[in-house]
């Protein structure tokens, strides 16, 4: 039977190569979103696949994603917890960020996930399966959009671990902490482009091919759990 990944937040960006990496590997990808339909249901026709639509900021959505992918394909594979949150708040704006900015962030960037992977562990268990988490360089220095983004992928990085840790030898879980990708969100980060093609050993942002194939090449080593990859073009060095 052909193996099943589902990859959140995958009708743009990362979450779009990747759901194409995983359908050119002879996976049936489940394609998810929040709010762009058309997009997602193109993109799934387009791989012969399934869309399935959810606001993972809501708890009762985003704990019955995994069931919809189980009642459309009666499996799951891998899960790639890609879908998150970002906006720019200066670090030492303390204000900057409210309570209920943390609690947003949080809800989609760590507790989506964790439902996620609750929801789907009978069945990756079942298939020898694997999660991949996508977080951040933010969640590994001490960078990123704001503060609380940051310690939402730092978070997730630690819950990677734990959950490595628990789940094996059954379940696989690894993150991957990409740096700087070039997509639509990122087109008009001067500075941040400019850091990467003059500081960065491999100087230039990842594409998000780059980062898929990554998380392809994690979800089937067979011995690799409990990792966080930075993916960074090696500006970690500098």
């Amino acid at each position: 039977m052909q193996k099943v990944a589902l990859v959140t937040g995958s009708t743009s960006g990362i979450g779009a190569a990747t759901v194409r990496r995983f359908a050119a590997d002879g996976f049936q990808v489940v394609v998810h979103s929040r709010s762009s339909r058309e997009a997602g249901l193109a993109l799934a026709s387009e791989l012969g696949g399934t869309y399935l639509q959810a606001d993972l900021s809501q708890e009762d959505q985003a704990a019955g994603l995994v069931p919809a992918v189980l009642d459309a394909h009666g499996r799951l594979d891998v899960l790639v917890n890609n879908a998150g949150i970002s906006w720019p708040v200066p670090h030492a704006d303390l204000d900057g960020l409210s309570a209920a900015d943390w609690r947003r962030l949080l809800e989609v960037n760590l507790i989506a996930p964790w439902l996620l992977c609750t929801a789907a562990l009978p069945a990756l268990r079942d298939a020898q399966g694997a999660i991949v988490n996508v977080t951040s360089h933010a969640g590994v220095r001490p960078k990123g959009s704001s503060i609380a983004y940051a310690a939402s992928k730092a978070a997730l990085n630690h819950v990677t671990k734990l959950l490595a840790a628990a789940l094996g030898p059954g379940v696989r879980v690894n993150a991957v902490a990409p740096g700087l990708v070039d997509t639509p969100l990122t087109a008009d980060w001067t500075e941040a482009q400019e850091l990467w093609k003059t500081v960065s050993p491999m100087g230039r942002a990842a594409q998000p091919a780059d980062v898929a194939d990554l998380i392809a090449m994690i979800a089937a080593h067979q011995y690799l759990t409990g990792e966080v990859i930075l993916l960074d073009g090696g500006l970690n060095l500098r």
